[in-house]
């Protein structure tokens, strides 16, 4: 019975509760400011490494994890036989401490927050690059370029392949999109033959309402 109710739990979503992100974000700096090894990098590649290969894997266990259902304790104990011979002090204990405080069912929340935290603390951003196709290795190198001296920074580009674009590029840094795509430029050209239609219409009614020598 509780292994069927387990199933229906899910991972809390921070658009429907942004105020989880802020509580990832404690969780996310405390992992990264943590003393010892490894470094930032590799303390993401860990964290990255247990999502992969252990919770996507093993979707059993994840819904324990995360289970308001499952004790502290028991959850506890699977992190001790499944997780803790293997991983990291800093790993292991951030684990332990998140399953202490019944924070397990934000822990991919927490691994968002913690790469982008890490990243904008060695200087790189992420940028979404969106194409309706393959974009070239040596315009991609252009296009990094371009996107060094307008940061300030190093960008680390995702490149996201779209067809409905049609042709040119939609790019995204944070909450900033630059949208060079022939679709947006279509979109464009289209609202302002709209308005222009509007306003020769509009034009044509003022001057059958005011005849002249009226």
């Amino acid at each position: 019975m509780i292994d069927q109710f387990e199933q229906s739990v899910r991972v809390p979503n921070v658009l429907e509760d942004p105020s989880l992100k802020a509580i990832a974000q404690v969780y996310a700096e405390g992992y990264l400011n943590s003393d010892g090894e490894p470094s930032g990098d590799e303390r993401v590649e860990e964290f990255w490494s247990f999502l992969t290969d252990v919770l996507d894997a093993y979707p059993a266990m994840e819904r324990k994890l995360v289970s308001p259902l499952v004790s502290v304790e028991d959850k506890q104990a699977i992190l001790d036989r499944t997780v803790m011979p293997y991983a990291s002090k800093v790993f292991g204990n951030f684990l332990k401490v998140a399953a202490a405080h019944e924070r397990l069912d934000l822990i991919r929340v927490i691994y968002d927050v913690c790469a982008e935290v890490n990243q904008k603390r060695a200087g790189r951003v992420p940028v979404i690059v969106r194409s309706a196709s393959a974009i070239s290795d040596e315009k991609l190198e252009q296009i990094r370029q371009q996107l060094a001296q307008l940061l300030s920074a190093d960008p680390v580009i995702n490149v996201e392949i779209e067809p409905s674009l049609l042709g040119g590029l939609v790019i995204q840094v944070g909450d900033t999109v630059y949208d060079s795509s022939l679709r947006n430029r279509l979109a464009q050209l289209k609202s302002q033959l709209r308005q222009r239609y509007v306003h020769e219409i509009q034009s044509g009614r003022d001057r059958f309402s005011y005849p002249e020598g009226s």
